[in-house]
């Protein structure tokens, strides 16, 4: 662990989904653990990161432990050592054995029949159609992260998780006690993959289906407005923003309207902070009358934009170890350069983003 040499810093995290590519979120949430200047407060994460936010929340809050920050860690990586697991191994070789070229990594599972036929299947089979033989592979290892409910203790960061309701496509996020298996996997559930899953809405007031939450907040940051959390909101984000490239094979045109889907509802909640920074500024709106919220992001385009959907679907080791490294190595550099803009200012710009 690295000494403190300033006061302690409290965030809040907003962890994006993004199938496998989470994995550049554990190797983020990794380095940041180790920094005991920083003190995470609440975390937001959508699909992987629901996954990454309930390994983080459950290792932060587990009674039975001396060094929380380690547990977090332990837990982190048991995850994704269990989503490595799930896979083709004899596929998993022969994509291992390109080495350390990540382009050509993704073109060869874009090309693999296994992830062919898996593409072409979700045009004319649903995930209805295994009956009472349906079981959904992630159910296992998100129970072991909830253990003993410890995702909706008090203890440690407030932690919501963000779905989308199939009946009216609302985005409904959980919080608290309402956090159970069923609330994680709904995050996670990409509907031509995992069937929808069934949850008692307290909401609704009725049994209602739900889909990934990235399709309405990926991730969501308004829970985190609230007054008893702090101004920062540092985004870890997995989908690249821009691509210079314009895609123009069936496979490059599909995973580019993939990650700007999936980048659409974080885009409009920026733009939204935005506005109020800008009304702020102008005096248009009284200080003070607004929540002023400090916006930071974690990311890496240039390694994102060499991966692609069927890097997102299948978890290999090799490039699940090369996205760890490339978000642990991301997170050590927003430390490095932004660590005092915690608590003054945002690191983004988000008024010229939009401008």
């Amino acid at each position: 662990m690295k000494d403190m040499k300033n006061s302690v810093k409290r965030i809040n995290l907003a962890l994006q989904g993004g199938g496998a590519h989470g994995a550049f979120t554990w190797g983020a949430l990794v380095r940041l653990l180790e920094d005991e200047r920083i003190e995470i407060a609440s975390i937001s994460g959508t699909s992987a990161g629901a996954l990454n936010g309930a390994a983080l929340k459950a290792g932060l809050s587990c009674p039975e432990t001396d060094d929380p920050r380690q547990n977090a860690i332990d837990m982190l990586n048991w995850l994704w050592t269990q989503i490595g697991a799930v896979q083709d191994l004899r596929m998993s070789a022969w994509i291992n054995a390109l080495g350390p070229l990540v382009g050509l990594v993704r073109d060869a599972y874009q090309a693999s029949p296994a992830y062919l036929m898996a593409e072409a299947a979700t045009g004319f089979m649903s995930p209805y159609m295994y009956g009472p033989a349906y079981r959904n592979p992630l159910e296992r290892i998100v129970a072991k992260l909830i253990f003993d409910n410890i995702c909706c203790t008090d203890r440690g960061p407030d932690f919501f998780v963000c779905t989308t309701r199939v009946r009216d496509g609302k985005s409904r996020i959980f919080r608290g006690g309402e956090i159970t298996v069923d609330t994680i996997l709904a995050s996670a559930c990409l509907p031509t993959i995992f069937q929808a899953v069934k949850i008692e809405d307290a909401e609704t007031g009725r049994e209602e289906f739900f889909y990934d939450g990235g399709y309405t907040g990926n991730p969501a940051l308004y829970p985190m407005f609230a007054s008893h959390l702090p101004d920062d909101i540092v985004i870890i984000n997995i989908n690249p923003l821009e691509r210079d490239e314009l895609p123009t094979s069936p496979q490059e045109i599909g995973n580019r309207i993939n990650e700007i889907s999936f980048n659409s509802s974080l885009l409009r909640e920026l733009r939204a902070i935005s506005f109020v920074k800008r009304l702020l500024k102008t005096g248009q709106v009284p200080e003070g009358s607004m929540r002023d919220v400090h916006i930071h992001m974690i990311a890496d385009d240039e390694m994102m934009t060499q991966l692609s959907v069927a890097t997102k679907l299948v978890p290999s080791p090799y490039v699940l170890g090369k996205l760890h490294k490339a978000g642990y190595a991301a997170a050590d550099a927003f430390v490095t350069d932004h660590f005092d803009k915690i608590g003054a200012h945002s690191s983004v710009d988000t008024v010229r983003m939009f401008s």
